[in-house]
C-alpha cells in the first residue's frame, strides 16, 4: 500500500527528487487503479450471474439504479433486458437526479450541468415503463439498491471508445444481445415517408456538410430549439416535430422512413429499435456503434450522402 504524502510533502519531494517524486506518482496512480479495480470485482459485487441470481432469488426481485445520461439510460436497458431473462424476477430501475455534468469549455447540454433532472425522468417514463422487463420506474429515494449501474464510472471503463452499450455489461457481468431490439413500440405509421434527422451541438464530424439534404422530401427534425436553429442553416425548409414525452419520439423513429443522427440520445432510440439508421460517427470519441441489422455510420461527406441516397431509394418500410 502506498502511503499518500501531505501536499507540502509532495512538493518538497518533486523539487528535491524529481526521480523519488516520478516514481511515488507512478506508485500511487498504480495503487489507484487497483483500489478501483477491487471495488469493481470485490466478493461483494454483484458481477457475475451467479451472484445475481442468488441475490435476486433471495429478494424476489432486482433493485438497480443509474444517473444518467438519458442516452446511457437507454443503452443500459440491452443489459437490463438480459438480466430478466436471467433472473426471472421483477426488475426495479431507479434514477439518480442532480449527478454533476462535466463538460468542456464552450461546450453546452440541454440538462446544463447535470446529467438527470425531473424532466427527463418524465420523458423517460413513458418509454422505459412501456417495456415489459421493467417491472418499477421511479427516482432514487431510499431503496436498498443491489447493483449500481454507475460503477462504470469508477474509473476502468473506457467510455471514450468501444460502445457505450457495453458499459453496463462490463460491471455486471452480463452480456446483452445487442444485435437485437430492446425498445419495442408501436410504430406512428403517419412518418412512413419521412426522413427523421437528429443531431446535437457536442459529437460532431468535422467536415461534414448537411446541406446537400435539401434535394430530399419530408425532412422532419427532432431535438430542441437551439439544435433546430442550427440545422435550419443548412436545411431550411426542414420541420421541426416537438414531443411530449419520449414514447412519442421512440413512436415516430420506429415508424419514419429512415432516421438520421450523430452521438446524442435520439440516435440511442433508433439503435435500440434497430430501423433504418445512419449515424455521423464522431473523431474524437466514437464510443457509439450500430449493431444489427439496418444500422449504417460513416465520418466523410460522401460516405454519407451515398448512405442517404441508398436508403432513400430502397421500398417503403409500409405499404
Amino acid at each position: 500500500m502506498v502511503k499518500k504524502r501531505s501536499f507540502i510533502s509532495t512538493y518538497w519531494l518533486k523539487y528535491t527528487d524529481r526521480a523519488g517524486y516520478k516514481n511515488y506518482k507512478w506508485e500511487l496512480h498504480n495503487y489507484k487503479n487497483a483500489e478501483s479495480a477491487n471495488f469493481l470485482i470485490g466478493d461483494k459485487r454483484l458481477n457475475n450471474p451467479t451472484k445475481i441470481r442468488a441475490i435476486a432469488s433471495a429478494n424476489h426481485q432486482l433493485n438497480l439504479n443509474h444517473s444518467g445520461n438519458a442516452g446511457d439510460i437507454i443503452y443500459a436497458l440491452p443489459t437490463i433486458k438480459k438480466l430478466a431473462e436471467i433472473v426471472k424476477v421483477p426488475i426495479n430501475l431507479y434514477l439518480r437526479l442532480g449527478q454533476p455534468l462535466l463538460l468542456s469549455d464552450g461546450v453546452t447540454h440541454p440538462l446544463g450541468n447535470v446529467r438527470l433532472n425531473d424532466k427527463m425522468v418524465t420523458m423517460l417514463a413513458p418509454l422505459i415503463r412501456s417495456q415489459p422487463y421493467i417491472s418499477q420506474f421511479e427516482i432514487l429515494t431510499d431503496q436498498k439498491i443491489d447493483i449500481d449501474l454507475d460503477y462504470f464510472r469508477a474509473g476502468h471503463v473506457p467510455m471514450d471508445r468501444c460502445n457505450i452499450a457495453h458499459w453496463c455489461s462490463y460491471v455486471t457481468g452480463i452480456n446483452p444481445e445487442l444485435w437485437k431490439n430492446w425498445l419495442d413500440v408501436e410504430p406512428d405509421i403517419s412518418f412512413a415517408d419521412d426522413i427523421i434527422i437528429a443531431r446535437s451541438e457536442r459529437y460532431r464530424s468535422r467536415g461534414v456538410d448537411y446541406k446537400f439534404l435539401r434535394n430530399y422530401s419530408n425532412l422532419k427534425f427532432i431535438g430542441v430549439e437551439s439544435e433546430y436553429n442550427d440545422i435550419k442553416k443548412q436545411i431550411p425548409d426542414i420541420e421541426w416535430v416537438q414531443v411530449n414525452d419520449f414514447l412519442q419520439l421512440a413512436r415516430m423513429i420506429a415508424g419514419c422512413k429512415f432516421f438520421i443522427g450523430n452521438q446524442s440520445f435520439p440516435f440511442s432510440i433508433a439503435e435500440a429499435l434497430k430501423v433504418p439508421r445512419i449515424l455521423e460517427a464522431c473523431f474524437d470519441v466514437i464510443n457509439v456503434v450500430p449493431e444489427g441489422e439496418n444500422g449504417y455510420d460513416f465520418l466523410f461527406q460522401d460516405h454519407f450522402e451515398s448512405l442517404v441516397q441508398e436508403l432513400y431509394n430502397k421500398t417503403k418500410r409500409y405499404e
